[in-house]
């Protein structure tokens, strides 16, 4: 679990918020628009950050009063392998709302990376990144 701010901290990237950072999420998945995409499969990789206040774990030592980032990782497991997608956005749409609907967070950002997208010149990545929140 990193927290990268205390509330209210300047510069903090969720603003007055604290950040869990989980990075690298790694599965193969069936997303794309292309039959071969569909059929063999690639691998995606997925960052999440999520925005929440972490001084009532950080104070109470207590996992339930914060996000348990095993369980995070297992779910955004589980979305890549899951359900296919024409489009990565809709990927990083459905793991944000599946995030929303698991954690105690404010917002979240989800980055799904593809790098080993059908595409004809060279390139080191391609992703999509996205923040929702419950406001």
């Amino acid at each position: 679990m990193t927290s990268q701010a205390a509330p209210g901290r300047p510069g903090s990237p969720s603003g007055d918020l604290d950040t869990v950072v989980l990075k690298g999420i790694t599965a193969t998945g069936f997303h794309g628009v292309f039959d071969h995409e569909r059929r063999d499969g690639q691998p995606f990789v997925v960052d999440v950050v999520l925005h929440l206040d972490l001084q009532p774990a950080g104070t109470s030592d207590d996992l339930t009063r914060t996000a348990h980032y095993g369980e995070l990782a297992e779910l955004v497991h589980g979305i890549i392998e899951g359900e296919p997608f024409d489009l990565i956005e809709a990927l990083a749409e459905t793991i944000a709302a599946s995030v929303l609907g698991a954690f105690p967070v404010t917002a979240v950002d989800v980055t799904v990376h593809k790098p080993q997208a059908p595409i004809e010149v060279p390139f080191g990545d391609v992703s999509v990144t996205l923040r929702r929140s419950r406001a």
